[in-house]
């Protein structure tokens, strides 16, 4: 069973530098959840170094 991922919008993301898709704080709202990765927008204070959460 794959979760749906919400469906892009001009403002979900922008390219950096490097030519990498960065995602937005909005987005990773609207997905409702943290996936984990150590994102540059992380709304839900996720710590790749410690592996936890803390917001």
């Amino acid at each position: 069973m794959y979760n749906k991922l919400p469906e892009l919008e001009p403002d979900d993301f922008y390219y950096n530098e490097q030519g990498y898709r960065v995602f937005t704080e909005k987005y990773h709202l609207k997905r409702g959840h943290c996936c984990q990765s150590g994102c540059k927008h992380c709304p839900y204070g996720y710590d790749k170094r410690t592996h936890s959460i803390k917001k």
